[in-house]
């Protein structure tokens, strides 16, 4: 008797058994484990794959309101509920988002909170500054400030900080009902 062995699904084969009704195919990872997911399966709901304005969808409405904390960085590490709950490539649809204009990369100065103390210093002592040890946070911002241009500055450090705009302000005003069904943590 030859034994058959069960073949692993395909993200197709699971496309096209959970998400053939979507308006939008959701995101699926090609390092997921299918065969895990497979275990209890809870698919992304067709709600969240529905689109809304300029082609948005729920999860980037969820980004936006992540952004808007204004602690979201270009070194941000992104949740798996984004693909798992909203079934979107959430770096992805951060580069969308600020292509259409709903956010966009601050500039070095402005993603000077984003670094701390020690690297400012770091910063400074390269271009020679001294009195570095008595400096306060404001201080050696603005010592940066006295020190360095935008393009000089920029070539220091990497992380840069994500701000809204007004188009992406007024998104997230116009989709507040998704942001409130969003699970929150207890703060």
């Amino acid at each position: 008797m030859i034994k058959m062995e069960k073949r692993m699904p395909t993200i197709s084969d699971i496309l096209e058994k959970y998400y053939l009704d979507h308006e939008v195919e959701p995101y699926i990872s090609p390092d997921r484990d299918l065969g895990a997911w497979l275990v209890d399966p809870k698919p992304v709901s067709k709600r969240k794959m529905e689109l809304l304005q300029d082609g948005l969808l729920a999860g980037d409405i969820i980004l936006l309101w992540r952004i808007n904390f204004g602690m979201f960085t270009t070194e941000t590490w992104f949740p798996k509920y984004f693909e798992y709950t909203y079934g979107i490539h959430a770096p992805e649809h951060v580069k969308v988002l600020v292509d259409k204009g709903y956010a966009c990369i601050e500039s070095a100065f402005d993603s000077l909170v984003h670094i701390n103390a020690t690297m400012k210093k770091a910063i400074l002592k390269k271009k020679g500054v001294v009195g570095l040890s008595k400096m306060k946070a404001s201080d050696l911002n603005q010592a940066l400030a006295n020190h360095f241009t935008e393009e000089e500055l920029a070539q220091q450090f990497s992380v840069r900080g994500y701000q809204l705009t007004e188009k992406g302000k007024q998104a997230l005003e116009e989709h507040q009902a998704i942001i409130d069904r969003h699970p929150k943590k207890n703060l």
